[in-house]
C-alpha cells in the first residue's frame, strides 16, 4: 500500500510542550487563580497518564485535593481554570520558549514537497494545536496540516482510538495508507487500535514506557548531520527519518 499521509501527535512529539509548556502554564494558571498548587516535573509525569488537560485537572482534584471548597460546579471550575491555562500556554508559545523536536520541521517540509498529506491527532485542544503550529512552524506551514483531529472532537481520548479514527475519516484514507508518529504508550495504543503502523520518538517522560506494538522506536527523528538512536526496529540503513524510510515501513 502506498503511503499517502503522516498523522502526528502534538504534545511531546512535535515539541517538548508537556514539560516546558503545558506544565508551566498550569502552574501559572494556579497562581493567578489563588491556588497554592504546584505541579513539579515528576508529578506532571504521573498526571500525563490521564489524557486531556481538563481530565487531568479533574483527576488531580478528585485524588489530590478532594476537600477543595467549591463555589461553583466542578466542571465549570475546571473549564474556567483550563481556559486560563490555555491563555498562559499561548503566551509561552509566542515567546518562542518551546522549540520543535529534532527533525520535525525537515520531515514536514519533505512530506509537503513529495505530496504526502499531513494530519494531526491530539488530545490537546484545537486552539492549542493551532497555536503551536502557527508559532513553531509559521502560519503558512501550519496550514499544510489539512486535518486537525483534536481535543473534545471525540468522546473518548487516547488510549481510545477515537481521535485517530476521526483523522482517518477526515482524510478519507484507510489506516494502511497512513503512518502515525507518537511519543507515548497511550498514543501508541490509540494509533494501533485504529489500525495504524506507528513510529515512536521517546522523550524524558515516555522513555521507559512499553512500545512493543511500535514498528520503530527512536530517540528523535534525526537530521542529516545529527543521527537518531535506534531503540527498536529496522531503519533500513537510514540514519535519520525521512519519507523514504516512512514508505518502507
Amino acid at each position: 500500500m502506498t503511503l499517502k499521509a503522516l498523522i502526528f501527535d502534538v504534545d511531546g512529539t512535535l515539541a517538548e510542550t508537556e514539560r516546558d509548556g503545558h506544565r508551566v502554564a498550569f502552574n501559572l494558571a494556579f497562581e493567578s487563580s489563588g491556588l497554592s498548587w504546584q505541579w513539579d516535573v515528576d508529578t506532571y509525569g504521573k498526571l500525563l497518564e490521564i489524557g486531556g488537560g481538563k481530565e487531568r485537572l479533574k483527576y488531580y482534584i478528585t485524588y489530590y485535593k478532594p476537600d477543595l471548597p467549591q463555589k461553583e460546579p466542578l466542571d465549570t471550575f475546571i473549564r474556567h481554570l483550563h481556559l486560563e491555562k490555555s491563555r498562559y500556554y499561548a503566551k509561552l508559545l509566542v515567546s518562542d520558549t518551546i522549540p520543535l523536536r529534532i527533525g520535525v520541521k525537515r520531515l514536514i517540509t519533505e512530506a509537503r514537497q513529495k505530496g504526502i498529506r499531513l494530519a494531526i491527532a491530539s488530545t490537546a485542544s484545537e486552539e492549542n494545536v493551532k497555536a503551536l503550529l502557527d508559532t513553531s512552524l509559521g502560519k503558512e506551514m501550519g496550514q499544510w496540516f489539512e486535518v486537525i483531529a483534536a481535543g473534545d472532537m471525540v468522546k473518548n481520548k487516547k488510549p481510545a482510538p477515537d481521535i485517530y479514527l476521526l483523522a482517518l475519516e477526515k482524510l478519507n484514507l484507510s489506516a494502511d495508507e497512513c503512518l502515525a508518529i507518537e511519543d507515548t504508550n497511550q498514543g501508541l495504543i490509540a494509533a494501533c487500535e485504529a489500525g495504524l503502523k506507528t513510529v515512536i520518538t521517546v522523550n524524558d517522560y515516555s522513555k521507559n514506557q512499553d512500545f512493543d506494538r511500535a514498528i520503530l522506536v527512536l530517540n528523535h527523528l534525526g537530521e542529516p548531520d545529527l543521527f537518531f538512536e535506534v531503540i527498536k526496529g529496522n531503519t533500513h540503513n537510514k540514519s535519520y527519518f525521512d519519507i523514504e524510510l516512512a514508505e518502507k515501513l
